[in-house]
């Protein structure tokens, strides 16, 4: 489907089991497709960035990826390197999944991005169709940090206690 096609959400890849989910999600990021990537969600889901940006149903995160995939995370790769689920009930659960992102692309000005580790909490529900998501939340891990802090000139800096 090209960008901005009305005919509905992609047909996500095989969604059997709540950690299908995070799987699908990396699936799609891999084929950098924002639609498939999009069809994985509720058409009123939530969704919060690692930088706190909050998108609230399935097109607007589609959107963002969208453009994401194609400017930021071009030639990035990412991977799921740990996942845990939590059934919440035999239709509701929350999946945490680590993962590993590689080859960012760089802003103007700023080198590029190292690897980056982030765990996604994902809460997935099964519907007719399979399982799918309601809302989802991509926090980034800063290594031995323990907290931000805002410094003196107003700028957020983490650190251990």
């Amino acid at each position: 489907m090209t960008a901005g096609a009305q005919e509905g959400p992609a047909r996500p890849g095989r969604l059997d089991t709540p950690q299908s989910i995070p799987a699908e999600f990396v699936a799609a990021w891999a084929a950098r497709d924002p639609d498939r990537l999009a069809a994985i969600f509720d058409a009123d889901a939530e969704f919060v960035n690692v930088t706190g940006l909050w998108w609230h149903d399935r097109a607007a995160i589609r959107k963002a990826h969208a453009y994401g995939l194609s400017r930021i995370f071009d030639r990035s790769t990412l991977t799921i390197t740990a996942m845990r689920v939590k059934l919440l009930t035999d239709a509701v659960a929350v999946v945490h999944a680590r993962m590993k992102l590689t080859g960012q692309s760089a802003a103007v000005g700023i080198d590029i991005p190292g690897t980056r580790q982030t765990i996604f909490s994902f809460v997935v529900h099964r519907t007719p169709d399979g399982w799918r998501c309601a809302s989802a939340q991509n926090t980034d891990i800063v290594p031995r940090m323990e907290t931000h802090i805002v410094d003196e000139a107003g700028q957020i800096t983490p650190v251990r206690y």
